[in-house]
């Protein structure tokens, strides 16, 4: 009986030896399961020589590859897509400086035309119906402005021509 479990045993370890390695996984399995690609690849640092033309090892080196490839394609679209709200965040600002020192200088411009009127003894025009009210009483003629009295700069301006593009955008 003894000899006849031997030679089973025997039979059972050689028909085990005999059978076929299982396929090589795949590199769209090894992309699916992170946990198999990285036994895979510690597998296959333990001895580089003979795991180098391995097709597991291979595959396992594709997966990381692609997955290396997808990571940088999405880091790139991040990158650029902060790019892209930065730009129109600086163009926003440009254009408000712009529209700050356009109003600055229409502001220069009334300024020195009040003076050039005010030598003449003439009211500059009123800026609506209450101010031509107010002008007909026991207001002065002449109207002149302070030699320091001069329009904000162009970078006190900006702050409030973005608040105002802020809540014109609101509206």
């Amino acid at each position: 009986m003894t000899r006849y479990l031997y030679f089973l045993f025997c039979l059972l370890v050689v028909a085990a030896g005999c059978s076929k390695e299982p396929p090589p996984r795949s590199v769209t399995e090894f992309v699916d399961n992170p946990m198999l690609l990285e036994a895979a690849m510690v597998r296959c640092a333990e001895d580089r020589s003979k795991s180098r033309y391995d097709a597991e090892c291979l595959n396992a080196r594709a997966a990381v590859a692609r997955i290396q490839a997808k990571e940088e394609a999405e880091r790139a679209a991040d990158l650029e897509a902060r790019s892209e709200r930065k730009r129109k965040e600086l163009r926003r600002a440009q254009e408000a400086a712009a529209e700050a020192r356009r109003r600055a200088e229409v502001a220069q411009k009334e300024l020195k035309e009040a003076e050039y009127l005010a030598q003449f003894g003439e009211v500059p025009p009123a800026e609506s119906a209450e101010d031509d009210a107010e002008s007909q009483g026991n207001v002065p003629v002449v109207i002149i402005p302070e030699s320091g009295e001069s329009p904000q700069s162009d970078l006190e301006t900006v702050p409030d021509e973005l608040r105002r593009r802020a809540e014109e955008g609101s509206n």
